[in-house]
């Protein structure tokens, strides 16, 4: 199931721009803060720095289980 597996980056504050968390389906070798931040809040030359600053992770989950469990 697609809404069962996505990517979470939490990029904290830089510069001007606030902190964010980005969540997006993504497979796994996709799962990095190029792929999964759009838009991308900063301009060209920061854009490596900021993305050295968030913390991506792989999850998945099992929509079936949770359903069960909770009935």
């Amino acid at each position: 199931n697609s809404e069962d597996v996505r990517c979470k980056c939490i990029c904290p504050p830089y510069k001007d721009h606030s902190g964010h968390i980005y969540n997006k389906n993504v497979s796994q070798k996709d799962c990095d803060c190029l792929h999964v931040v759009e838009p991308m809040p900063v301009p060209g030359p920061d854009v490596e720095a900021y993305c050295l600053r968030c913390e991506c992770k792989y999850e998945e989950r099992s929509s079936v289980t949770i359903k069960v469990s909770i009935v």
